[in-house]
């Protein structure tokens, strides 16, 4: 059988929880009030980032300058946001050899769509050939619209000291399997 509290007890409990709240409430409030404050002056003193941050894209090269990207568009399928826009075409097969990568074919346009990128590095698991990777740059904002779609001149690994700007004959093998296995001298000739 249940027992029915007076309305004394009742009013009691109430009128204590209702001096007891503000001021626990009030007891963060001053906790917070007294701690060190973490300021960081952003714009003057960067902070480094981890070594595993995901920040803008890098499309990178052979050690010859040739483009890592054979244009397969997984980067794009594996995208969740839509943010990336590659047309593949056919590198020349003449007597000449220039090609942009040791593939069939290459990444004739590539955009990365900043705007809608939300950083999250699916893209870098699709791709094959490692050609895409991301780098610690985390600074993306612009002023227009238009200045953060880049494009595939924005996002090619800067050539090193012994590249060439492609196009140009492959230099450290024969086929394309020589540059992904990474059996390759330091020309096809010399192998």
């Amino acid at each position: 059988m249940a027992t029915r509290k007076s309305g004394s007890d009742e009013g009691s409990k109430s009128l204590k929880e209702q001096l007891w709240d503000p001021v626990a409430g009030f007891g963060v409030t001053f906790r917070t009030m007294f701690r060190k404050v973490v300021t960081e002056q952003y714009p003057f003193d960067k902070q480094p980032t981890a070594p595993r941050f995901h920040g803008r894209h890098q499309l990178n090269r052979w050690p010859d300058g040739l483009e890592k990207c054979v244009g397969c568009e997984l980067c794009a399928w594996a995208c969740p946001a839509d943010a990336i826009y590659v047309e593949g075409a056919s590198n020349s097969d003449g007597p000449d050899g220039e090609r942009y990568s040791p593939g069939e074919r290459y990444g004739r346009v590539y955009q990365i769509n900043y705007l809608r990128c939300i950083l999250c590095g699916l893209c870098i698991e699709a791709c094959p050939t490692r050609a895409l990777t991301m780098t610690n740059e985390y600074e993306l904002a612009d002023t227009t619209r238009e200045s953060l779609i880049y494009e595939k001149s924005d996002l090619l690994a800067p050539l090193l000291p012994g590249m060439e700007q492609p196009p140009h004959p492959m230099q450290l093998g024969d086929d394309e399997g020589d540059y992904y296995r990474g059996t390759f001298g330091a020309t096809g000739a010399e192998k």
